[in-house]
């Protein structure tokens, strides 16, 4: 079974290297042609276009930035869609809302193909790790093939059900993440601005039952003032919105959400885009800046009111 790899960014490049490394017949494309080079070091087959990988794979994954990605890189809406998708199991590994998939989904077996939801948890270092955990969801018979191809890149493989189950499910594990992690940068900067010791801290931390991999990669980040990307401010904003989105759409608040989608908004305003979600930190900082500007400032002279 020949497979087939769209989109090499941040979590694709080591995701297809893992499965390539595993001795997987693979083909490979990118808009940026470049960043495939490293792919056909490790012997994947770099094709031209994403309808050339589409006409060698069985199986065609899908590591996208959102859904016009994808689109364009399926032709969907045009003639060429059917030829790309029909007859092959087509997997969308990146975040889109549910509606999209679900009209994804759709289309894809409207053209004679099979379609299987599975994002991912995690982000680059388990990806580069293989130590990612997806969320299938599918038509079972479809959902049953593509599991097993997905163990050179995921520890753990979680079915939920039909479409559009396993990207609800990521979008209800990315809540948890994102306001964990930004809980985790207040606290940080808490510590900090109090003149704590920041390496007791991050041992009480890491000692303590709150500790995970998640908090332990984070606060290193935070303390060392090293926002290299693992997933990025925009990307998280993204991601924060589309949980917003599925919240609204089913009567739900969402309140802690809600605040981390200004935080990183204003993050994403100061400059900090392509840098880490841990560097939403600044946006905490611009807001403490703020209160001491305030405090500062003079008061105004209230003047006597004219009878």
């Amino acid at each position: 079974m020949e497979l087939g790899f769209l989109g090499l960014g941040t979590m694709g490049t080591p995701m297809a290297l893992s499965l390539v490394r595993a001795g997987a017949p693979l083909a490979v494309w990118n808009r940026t042609a470049a960043k495939a080079e490293v792919l056909r070091t490790a012997g994947a087959a770099v094709a031209g276009s994403a309808a050339e990988v589409c006409r060698r794979a069985d199986v065609v994954f899908l590591m996208l930035a959102d859904g016009p990605a994808v689109d364009a890189a399926l032709g969907r809406g045009g003639s060429a869609f059917a030829a790309n998708v029909g007859g092959r199991i087509v997997v969308h590994m990146g975040t889109t809302s549910p509606e999209y998939s679900r009209g994804l989904a759709a289309d894809v077996a409207a053209a004679g193909g099979r379609y299987v939801e599975a994002p991912v948890s995690g982000s680059r270092k388990p990806a580069e790790a293989g130590q990612l955990v997806a969320m299938l969801a599918g038509e079972p018979g479809a959902v049953a093939e593509v599991g097993p191809l997905l163990a050179p890149v995921c520890r753990q493989v979680v079915e939920c059900g039909p479409v559009p189950g396993a990207l609800l499910m990521k979008l209800a594990v990315n809540l948890y993440l994102i306001t964990m992690v930004t809980g985790l940068a207040e606290a940080t900067h808490f510590a900090e601005r109090q003149g704590l010791d920041l390496a007791r801290f991050v041992e009480v931390l890491d000692a303590g039952p709150m500790a995970s991999d998640v908090s332990r990669v984070k606060v290193a980040k935070l303390v060392a003032r090293d926002f290299g990307v693992q997933a990025a401010i925009a990307d998280v904003l993204k991601n924060n919105q589309l949980v917003a989105e599925a919240a609204r759409g089913a009567g739900l608040a969402s309140p802690l959400l809600d605040v981390c989608h200004e935080l990183y908004g204003e993050t994403l305003r100061l400059g900090h885009a392509a840098e880490d979600m841990a560097a939403v930190v600044h946006a905490i900082e611009e807001r403490t800046a703020a209160l001491a500007a305030a405090d500062a400032a003079p008061a105004r002279t209230r003047l006597p009111s004219r009878v």
